[in-house]
């Protein structure tokens, strides 16, 4: 039963069109992720969806009744309040007598479940909401929105500001949500965890696809292959008909000329498709090394840091240790706030740590990518930006290198502090592009990057030469990019040598709630998003392909037969007309007709010839 319908919704700011002819509908207990480029629209329907916009045409309907909650990229709390005091409003008395039945526990004790669950510790409850950071504050925002339990879930960016061990409890949760959820994520193994449905927006329109964020990329690859292929084949459509309609003309007879004029008209009135293309053909992303390292990138050796704050000195880590060799590829993971982004600005050199020593290896060019874009000056314009970094290059090498990150035209004039985070991200990653450094230091590199841009990303930093070190959550990147995984506590590092799937399975840390959200997750509506086409489809769709492209050859090897005998009839018709203007010919009335009949006979057979060339040219 739908709980949501859309039909035909537009929306455009000024003469910006954003979403055109969205139609789709959404039955109750689905779990739709919604996905697309930076600025492609997402936020806007989710806007739409939750009533804070107002469409300019088309029709939405909920089904009546249905209780919705909105969570944003950006909260509204005032600064006053407490913790405490912000998540006591989060519920009517209502919606409290209703949690305490579905769970059976008091809503006070689930409004402290679920603030630990999001890391929030005893020790904040009395914090000011003022003096959170910006992740805290989302998560408060996201506790005070699933205490609510509405029918209808809206979340915008969830997984921001989450670590991993955070992203585990939210998904077990949202997998047992008895309710609707519509998620706009760019967390791809996120959505493969909690997604049955995928909504895509491109070029202004909805697209709907069944199955998890790996299906819909599997679907969203065929689709693209099929729309090349139906672009290329009405391109050589339109090729054939013109060469049809010119060969008509070169015969010239009455009945030809008629008929390449009547295909004129025809081909004229075609609809021609656009050209397929993805957002990943548009982005390019290139790491080069100037100069290669030597073997031994970075050793280091008891390191210690603690810092002070209101409560006074409070350790991070100790006892971290660490050996890089040349071309290892190292995912940093842990705990927020256990000192990760201080590490790497350690091993930059930005901070002393308070014992322990480090050591870069010869030849080592570090580059760092900063997750607060703190490098980039807010009052310069895009291009001025880069070039007062790099002076040697001129403003036309500037713009071409500018263009492969997406900024056209006048963007490249747009001050930084004007940009998105997608756009100051893409910013950030030319300027390392542009180091040549061998040893890149990324702090969370994908945070602000669109699914697209993340894969065009990922793509390069695999093809890269040099060693990485990489703090990042993006747990589909950590199951692509790295050699070895380190795990951050605040006694030391622990390294694991595989990947995600391999780190989840060995580390104590991420699996010593594992019962507990099993026990979160019993119950879910619906089963697991489905999976990748089957072994049997896969055979099928090639059996199929096979048949097509034998059915393909007959025809290929027909149309060449009708063409000879064009050809024949054609050099037939020529030869009868040129015999009848002979002398010995044309002066004897027996041979001249003998010979105007012969011709008559010719051009009947180069009509029937053209018919049967020209039927198989429209079964093709």
């Amino acid at each position: 039963m739908s709980i949501i319908t859309a039909s035909k919704l537009n929306k455009s700011f000024g003469i910006e069109t954003v979403l055109e002819d969205v139609t789709f509908h959404v039955n109750a207990g689905d779990r739709i992720g919604i996905v697309g480029a930076n600025g492609a629209g997402k936020s806007t329907l989710m806007r739409i969806l939750a009533g804070e916009l107002k469409q300019d045409s088309g029709e939405l309907y909920f089904e009546r009744g249905a209780s919705l909650g909105y969570l944003k990229q950006r909260d509204h709390f005032p600064d006053g309040g407490t913790v405490t005091e912000e998540i006591s409003k989060a519920a009517t008395d209502e919606q409290k007598a209703a949690f305490e039945d579905r769970h059976g526990y008091s809503y006070d004790k689930g409004t402290r479940g679920i603030l630990r669950s999001l890391a929030f510790t005893d020790d904040y409850l009395e914090k000011p909401v003022g003096t959170l950071s910006g992740g805290e504050r989302t998560r408060l925002a996201m506790a005070s929105l699933l205490l609510q339990e509405p029918d209808i879930l809206l979340l915008d960016e969830p997984t921001n500001h989450l670590d991993i061990g955070t992203l585990k409890w939210l998904e077990g949760y949202l997998k047992g949500y008895r309710g609707t959820l519509i998620i706009i994520s760019h967390d791809r193994y996120f959505l493969d965890k909690i997604a049955t449905r995928i909504f895509e927006i491109e070029r202004c329109h909805l697209t709907a696809y069944d199955g998890n964020y790996t299906t819909f990329k599997e679907k969203k690859q065929l689709k693209y292959e099929q729309d090349l292929r139906h672009y290329e084949q009405f391109k050589a459509e339109v090729e054939r008909q013109e060469e049809i309609i010119r060969r008509f003309k070169e015969h010239n007879t009455e009945h030809l000329v008629k008929r390449a004029q009547s295909r004129e008209k025809r081909l004229a009135m075609l609809d021609a498709p656009e050209r397929p293309t993805f957002f990943r053909e548009k982005l390019k992303i290139r790491f080069d090394e100037k100069l290669k390292s030597g073997q031994d990138v970075l050793q280091a050796e008891d390191l210690a840091m603690s810092f002070t704050g209101p409560e006074g000195r409070k350790q991070l880590f100790t006892g971290v240790s660490m050996d890089i060799k040349k071309g290892d590829r190292i995912c940093m993971v842990g705990p927020n706030g256990v000192g990760k982004t201080t590490l790497l600005k350690i091993i930059l050199g930005q901070l002393q740590p308070d014992s322990g020593w480090l050591r870069l290896g010869q030849n080592v060019m570090c580059g760092y990518y900063d997750q607060e874009q703190k490098l980039l000056d807010p009052e310069k314009t895009v291009l001025d930006e880069v070039h007062s970094t790099y002076i040697k290059y001129d403003q036309v090498e500037l713009r071409k290198l500018l263009g492969r990150l997406g900024f056209y035209g006048d963007d490249v004039f747009k001050q930084v502090k004007d940009l998105a985070g997608g756009e100051k991200a893409k910013l950030s990653l030319l300027k390392l592009m542009m180091t040549g450094a061998n040893f890149l230091i990324l702090d969370e590199p994908t945070n602000h990057l669109d699914i697209a841009a993340k894969e065009v990303f990922e793509d390069a930093l695999l093809d890269f030469p040099g060693t990485l070190l990489i703090v990042s959550h993006d747990r589909y990147l950590l199951q692509k990019i790295p050699t070895a995984i380190y795990e951050l506590k605040s006694d030391g590092i622990t390294p694991y040598l595989g990947s995600y799937d391999y780190y989840e399975q060995k580390s104590s840390s991420v699996t010593s709630g594992k019962a507990y959200l099993e026990s979160l997750a019993k119950g879910a509506a619906g089963q697991d998003a489905q999976k990748l086409l089957t072994k049997e489809e896969r055979a099928q769709l090639r059996l199929k392909e096979k048949e097509e492209a034998a059915a393909k050859r007959r025809k290929e090897k027909q149309l060449q037969t009708a063409e000879e005998m064009v050809s024949e009839a054609e050099n037939r018709v020529a030869e009868l007309e040129n015999k009848l203007c002979l002398p010995e010919i044309y002066s004897d009335p027996e041979k001249a007709r003998i010979a105007h009949s012969e011709l008559l006979e010719a051009k009947a057979q180069l009509d029937e010839a053209y018919e049967n060339w020209m039927q198989l040219q429209e079964d093709r």
